[in-house]
């Protein structure tokens, strides 16, 4: 074998070494550090001298960013501008719209390389036969493999086509949101005047809830999240939409946009796309069938959770000072919220059990979850038995993983659990390790009445229920939030287990 044949193969052979899972988990610890320098010292927070956050928190919050998990140790009014900007950043890039922008361009680099090599291979296999049989008429059938390299040219510009256009989806939605929400708040004096009161720049707070929306982080620049928003309702019904883009609606969404294309550019493209799904290689471009089951199983799971909601909670304690209108619009928005985005008008203290367990388990699932009979038919006539790893049979299935996180952070805050039983209850751990996992950021809080044993240095704080836990425990839920980023990783996990 030639040389160049021999190098390219050496390459990719090389760069196959690394499996996906570690280079995406390098680059969430990568920007979580970066993140981490830019947060504790390129800024200051804004309540110098009074008060400065521990490292350790100031590092859970920028994973809390860089994984889109909105959970929260200390109150978000303590960063200052700069830092929120460095927080909006760090969203943007962790934001699984951008991450499966980024590995669009990894699956182009791939295909170019693959037929870049074959190509090579072919032509240095041509010349050793020349050079070994001198006394032999060669025959090479120029349109042999014309159907395979023509699919593969159309493939990889369809590849190519598709990164614009998810590169073009991102920044419409974002640059529409962020001014929608600047509109909003500039032409509502209520909404203006929470902005004035807590010190907040109307440009940053915009940009920064709109990205953290669409995202699905779930961060607010206020310390009691949208709780103070939850009368203005027409801001809700402006970010419910960014919600279900960025998110369960993304690939709808997006087939959405490719087949308008299609319709008007009339693209051979844009049709191979829609047609190929599982050959262009893109997690979020599903078949047409498995795209719509996923989009009615979206908008069925919310309308249970709204009536649910609705039913138990229309005239509880969470609901009081609100209208009809306000009622229906808040319920809306809080069980849009539950997948995976995590912001809140309520507080979920004083909602019903059922509701939260409720809410816990909408946590759980990801964001193409359908139940609906989805079959693949564009692989149903090559359907192989997969080898599996020994990894996957030997891991942990997903709840086996959550229940050994629980145990492992009630063992440490067991003294805390007994002398605090209210607030440290199993109840309130597991829901909080879920919404770490889920990537929601949903939590119950703390809340200093509910001490069995009063503290008279107590003061209740609006940052979520981790804030309380020790350095451990917090340390515990930041590997949970890693765990849940990469949860796709590890869906085959615990096959070798059997339940009988």
């Amino acid at each position: 074998m030639p040389m160049k044949p021999l190098s390219l193969s050496f390459f990719k052979a090389t760069s196959l070494r690394v499996k996906p899972f570690w280079i995406e988990l390098g680059y969430f610890m990568i920007l979580s550090f970066l993140g981490f320098l830019a947060l504790n010292y390129v800024s200051k927070p804004r309540t110098l001298p009074s008060f400065r956050p521990q490292n350790l928190d100031v590092f859970f919050t920028s994973v809390s960013s860089t994984t889109v998990s909105s959970m929260s140790t200390v109150e978000m009014e303590v960063f200052s501008n700069v830092q929120l900007v460095f927080m909006t950043i760090l969203m943007f890039l962790g934001g699984e719209a951008f991450t499966s922008f980024l590995k669009l361009q990894f699956i182009k680099k791939e295909n170019k390389d693959d037929s870049f090599s074959n190509k090579d291979y072919e032509l240095g296999n041509v010349i050793n036969v020349d050079d070994k049989l001198e006394d032999h008429h060669v025959i090479i059938n120029p349109i042999e493999h014309s159907d395979d390299d023509r699919d593969e040219v159309i493939k990889m510009k369809s590849i190519g086509l598709l990164s614009y256009v998810v590169f073009g989806y991102i920044p419409v939605v974002i640059l529409l949101g962020s001014m929608l929400v600047s509109l909003y708040i500039t032409i509502i004096p209520s909404a203006n005047q929470i902005l004035k009161e807590k010190g907040l720049n109307l440009h940053t707070f915009s940009l920064f809830t709109t990205v953290s929306t669409f995202a699905n982080c779930g961060f607010v620049p206020t310390n009691e999240d949208m709780i103070v928003f939850k009368q203005n309702s027409g801001l809700l019904l402006i970010l419910i939409p960014q919600i279900l883009l960025g998110n369960t609606l993304f690939a709808p969404c997006l087939r959405l946009a490719i087949l308008f294309l299609w319709k008007i550019t009339k693209r051979h493209e844009f049709e191979y796309i829609l047609k190929n799904s599982k050959r262009v290689g893109y997690s979020h471009n599903f078949p047409s069938f498995e795209t719509s089951a996923i989009a009615i199983s979206v908008v069925g799971l919310i309308v249970v959770q709204f009536v649910v909601s609705c039913s138990l909670e229309w005239n509880s304690e969470a609901t009081i000072g609100l209208s009809s209108y306000e009622k229906m619009v808040g319920s809306l928005f809080e069980v849009v919220n539950t997948r995976h985005t995590g912001q809140s008008i309520f507080d979920l203290s004083t909602l019903t059990p059922a509701i939260l367990v409720l809410f816990a388990f909408m946590m759980y699932l990801s964001p193409y979850t359908t139940f609906l009979p989805v079959d693949n038919y564009e692989e149903k006539s090559q359907k192989m038995k997969r080898r599996r790893s020994l990894m996957e049979y030997i891991s942990f299935s997903q709840p086996s993983c959550l229940v050994i996180f629980t145990i492992i952070i009630c063992v440490v805050e067991k003294d805390k659990m007994k002398n605090d039983p209210l607030n440290f209850n199993v109840l309130n751990i597991v829901f909080e390790v879920i919404s770490a996992y889920g990537t929601v950021g949903m939590s119950m809080g703390y809340s200093c009445a509910r001490q069995v044993n009063p503290d008279g240095h107590c003061k209740d704080a609006t940052y979520g229920f981790a804030g309380k836990w020790s350095n451990t425990g917090k340390f515990i839920l930041i590997i949970v939030m890693f765990f849940g980023r990469m949860k796709k990783y590890n869906q085959r996990g615990g096959k070798a287990w059997k339940v009988l």
